[in-house]
C-alpha cells in the first residue's frame, strides 16, 4: 500500500445551482450509444481526473463536476470528461472529494429525483468509518484506492494510476450485493486489486500505513527546514535517504485536515505506539546500547524486506464458493468473518441466481488459509466448498 498523497478535488454538488459552481453547466439525460455505460465523477482533482481518463479509455461516457469551474474545464480539455455537468442517467456516481463532504453529496445523489432507481454511489476518501455510517444506504459502497502522486490536482492525473494498486471496498451490513458487484467490477476493470475490509478495519490499518507516515514525513521535513534557517548547508546535505523518507510530504496538504479529524482515534493510537517505540530507541542511544540498537534496526530491516510487492498475490490460491441469500448484510457478514481470522480476500465475485433471491459468493484467498476460512464461514451459518486453483 502506498502512502503517497491521495489528492481529491475540493469539489461537491452544491445544494443549489450547477454541480461545478456555475449557472451554465449542462444536465445530461440522454444515453450515449456505443459506450460501456455512464459514470458521473464529482471532483476532478488527481483521483477524479485519473478515474475519468481511465474510464473513458475503457468506453465509458464520463460526466464530471467540480466546485472549481476552472478545474472541471481543465479535466474536460485534458480528456478526462466527455462533458461538464450533472448526468442524471449515470448508473454509477463516484464522489472524489474530501471526506467531510462525501456523505452529503452521496445522500443527495441517492435520493435525487430523476436518477435511475438502481444508481450506485461510491467514494475514494481515505476515511471510511464515519463516511459509511453517515450515508447508511444499501447502494453506497465505500471505497479507497491506495494510489496517488506527489503532484496534486488534475496536473497529476494518470489513466494508469490504479493499475496494480490495492483498492479497498468497505461494505456495510446494509450493502446490496448487486451494488457491491457493480463497483467491484468497475474497480477491477481499471487494473486494481480489490481488498475487502470493514470500514473500521480500513481506518485502523490506513492510520498505520498511510496517515501517520504522511504526518511523520511532514514532521521531519519541517524540522529540517527549521534547522536550515540557521545552517544553510543542511538541505544541501539531504541525500537519497532523507529525500525518500520525506517525499510524500510534498503532496497536496488539502485533504489532511479532514483525514485527521475523521480518523483521529486510529491516528492517535498509532502515534502513541510510534512515540513509545521512539522512546525505546532513545533509551538505547542514550545508554550507548549497541545490542539494543542493532536489534531494533535488524527487526525493521527484516520487516521491510518482507514487504509484499505491489499487487502481491500468493502463488497458491483457492476459491471459496458460498451459497448465500441475496439480502442486505450477507457480504458484510462473510467478509467480517474473513477479517476476524486475518484472511485477506484477493478477489470477490457475486453470481446471482435467476431462480429467486439467492446467489453465490466466490472468494479468492491464499490456499493455505482456505480451510480455516471455510470452517469459520460454515460455523457462521454459510456452508461452503473450497476449490484449489493451480
Amino acid at each position: 500500500m502506498t502512502s503517497r498523497s491521495e489528492d481529491v478535488g475540493s469539489s461537491g454538488l452544491p445544494d443549489s445551482g450547477s454541480p461545478d459552481g456555475s449557472e451554465s453547466a449542462t444536465v445530461y439525460r440522454a444515453a450515449a450509444p456505443g459506450t460501456a455505460g455512464r459514470v458521473q465523477v464529482v471532483g476532478t482533482g488527481l483521483i477524479g481526473g485519473s478515474l475519468g481518463l481511465a474510464l473513458r479509455a475503457r468506453g465509458w461516457f464520463v460526466t464530471g463536476s467540480d466546485t472549481s469551474a476552472e478545474r472541471a474545464a481543465q479535466a474536460l480539455r485534458g480528456g478526462a470528461l466527455d462533458s461538464v455537468g450533472e448526468d442524471l442517467s449515470a448508473q454509477i456516481v463516484v464522489v472524489a472529494t474530501p471526506a467531510s463532504s462525501v456523505a452529503g453529496i452521496a445522500r443527495r445523489v441517492l435520493t435525487q429525483p430523476g436518477r435511475p432507481p438502481d444508481v450506485v454511489v461510491t467514494d475514494v476518501s481515505g476515511v471510511k468509518g464515519p463516511v459509511v455510517a453517515a450515508v447508511d444506504h444499501p447502494r453506497f459502497v465505500g471505497g479507497h484506492p491506495m494510489a496517488g502522486s506527489e503532484q496534486g490536482g488534475f496536473d497529476g492525473a494518470d489513466p494508469e494510476l490504479f493499475t496494480g494498486a490495492s483498492w479497498v471496498l468497505t461494505p456495510s451490513p446494509g450493502t446490496e450485493l448487486a451494488a457491491f458487484d457493480r463497483i467491484q467490477s468497475l474497480v477491477t476493470s481499471l487494473g486494481a486489486d480489490v481488498v475487502v475490509l470493514s470500514p473500521e478495519d480500513h481506518d485502523r490499518l490506513v492510520a498505520v500505513v498511510s496517515h501517520v507516515p504522511h504526518l511523520v514525513a511532514a514532521t521531519l521535513m519541517n524540522a529540517a527546514a527549521r534547522d536550515a534557517e540557521h545552517d544553510a548547508a543542511l538541505l544541501r546535505l539531504a541525500a537519497g535517504g532523507f529525500r525518500d523518507m520525506t517525499r510524500i510530504a510534498a503532496g497536496h496538504p488539502g485533504i489532511w485536515p479532514d483525514v485527521c479529524a475523521e480518523n483521529a482515534p486510529a491516528i492517535l493510537d498509532t502515534l502513541d505506539h510510534l512515540l513509545s517505540d521512539l522512546e525505546e530507541l532513545r533509551k538505547f542511544v542514550s545508554a550507548r546500547d549497541r545490542a539494543g540498537i542493532l536489534r531494533f534496526l535488524a527487526d525493521a530491516s527484516e520487516a521491510r524486506r518482507a514487504l509484499p510487492s505491489r499487487a502481491f498475490r500468493p502463488e497458491g490460491l483457492a476459491e471459496l464458493r458460498i451459497p448465500v441469500p441475496d439480502r442486505e448484510g450477507v457480504l458484510a457478514e462473510v467478509t467480517a468473518v474473513a477479517g476476524g481470522i486475518g484472511v485477506n480476500i484477493y478477489d470477490i465475485e457475486i453470481a446471482h441466481s435467476a431462480e429467486g433471491q439467492r446467489g453465490v459468493l466466490l472468494l479468492l484467498v491464499a490456499g493455505t488459509q482456505a480451510t480455516g476460512l471455510r470452517d469459520a464461514v460454515s460455523e457462521a451459518g454459510y456452508p461452503c466448498t473450497v476449490h484449489n486453483l493451480s
